[in-house]
């Protein structure tokens, strides 16, 4: 089974993990959404990090290092940043963290991936307002985003069958052209949010 959520609160990720655990359904992945096999009903401790590494052998370390310590990793790649794991010993701490700035750390982590996204995001989109790729007057003049010559000195039927043959395209390019500043002031929102998180943590 899959489901499809988002968080930027870890705390709220890992409750909803557990209550799905207590459901039974036993979480296994996170692809394309979260990815989750009937299993028997559990009281399960998932509990979310967020690093990514240099490289394989540094991951690996990584895993093996809460293996000893009674927690398994469940999901996360070296490269993906969220780390999932699972309390399998009963010895075990409750918490993978063993202290408020490690825990906080996590969010100081997600914050900086956000801006660093946004970062890039910005000089592509100017730059493809400088090479006349998009053309940004549209945002003050839809019909900016029509390329039927002389449409606007048409009328009657003659107007509005190019209109309406038109404007799915329009649409289209109107779908295209703000899908990059969207997403780039969605990830500096992101980024805030985190930081917000980080420190009501450390404070």
């Amino acid at each position: 089974m899959r489901k499809f959520n988002f968080f930027l609160n870890f705390e709220k990720e890992e409750n909803w993990l557990n209550q799905m655990a207590a459901e039974g359904f036993e979480f296994v992945g996170k692809s394309m959404g979260y990815r989750f096999r009937s299993a028997k009903p559990e009281n399960s401790n998932i509990k979310i990090d967020y690093r990514t590494f240099k490289n394989h052998a540094d991951f690996v370390d990584y895993c093996t290092l809460f293996e000893d310590y009674g927690w398994k990793h469940i999901a996360g790649t070296k490269s993906s940043g969220a780390q999932y794991l699972k309390k399998v010993r009963g010895d075990a701490d409750n918490d993978i963290f063993s202290d408020a700035d490690s825990k906080a750390g996590r969010y100081k982590r997600l914050s900086q991936m956000y801006i660093g996204i946004a970062a890039c995001y910005l000089p592509i989109f100017a730059a493809l307002i400088a090479t006349g790729a998009i053309d940004a007057a549209f945002l003050f003049n839809p019909k900016k985003l029509y390329f039927t010559p002389g449409l606007w000195e048409k009328a009657g039927t003659d107007f509005w069958g190019s209109f309406l043959f038109e404007t799915p395209f329009a649409l289209f390019r109107a779908a295209t052209w703000t899908l990059l500043p969207i997403m780039t002031i969605l990830f500096f929102i992101f980024s805030y949010k985190a930081d917000q998180h980080y420190k009501k943590i450390m404070r």
